[in-house]
C-alpha cells in the first residue's frame, strides 16, 4: 500500500530537481543582425556558440554583448547594440503541459474504446423513442 506514496514522492523530488532553474538567454542585436547567447553556470564553447559564465539577466546589457566579440558586432558602438534577456520554459512547465496532453489523449482514447466495446456488445445502439429495458412499475391500466 505504501508503494504508490513512495513512487509519487520520488516523482515529486525528480520534478523539483529538474525544475530548479529555467535556462536564460541574452539576445544581442547589432545593427540589423542578432545572436542569442545562452547564459549558464559554467563557461564553455559549444562549436561556434559562445556561452557566458555564471551570468544572469542582470548582466545582459550592451557592454556584455560587446565584450563577447561577436562577428556581427564588429565595429559596433554601444548606440548600435540592443539587448533582450529571456527565459525558456522550465522543465516543470514542460512536464505539466505534457502530462495534461497525455491525460487528455488517454481519456479520449478510453472513451473511444469504451464506446466501441458498448457497440460490440449491442448496448450502445438504441433507436430513439424505444423503451427497451424499462418495466412498468404500477399495475395494469
Amino acid at each position: 500500500m505504501a508503494r504508490p506514496y513512495i513512487f509519487f514522492t520520488l516523482l515529486a523530488f525528480i520534478v523539483s530537481a529538474l525544475a530548479a532553474s529555467p535556462p536564460s538567454f541574452c539576445k544581442c542585436t547589432c545593427f540589423a543582425n542578432s545572436t542569442i547567447i545562452p547564459l549558464s553556470t559554467h563557461s564553455s564553447t559549444t562549436g561556434n556558440t559562445p556561452r557566458a559564465a555564471g551570468t544572469t539577466c542582470n548582466t545582459c546589457n550592451k557592454a556584455f554583448c560587446l565584450a563577447q566579440h561577436l562577428p556581427i558586432c564588429k565595429n559596433a558602438e554601444e548606440k548600435d547594440v540592443f539587448t533582450a534577456c529571456f527565459q525558456r520554459d522550465s522543465r516543470k512547465d514542460q512536464i505539466v503541459v505534457l502530462t495534461f496532453i497525455g491525460v487528455t489523449i488517454g481519456l479520449l482514447g478510453w472513451a473511444a474504446v469504451r464506446k466501441a466495446m458498448e457497440r460490440r456488445k449491442g448496448e450502445g445502439v438504441r433507436i430513439a423513442g424505444t423503451q427497451e429495458g424499462y418495466e412498468r412499475l404500477g399495475g395494469r391500466r
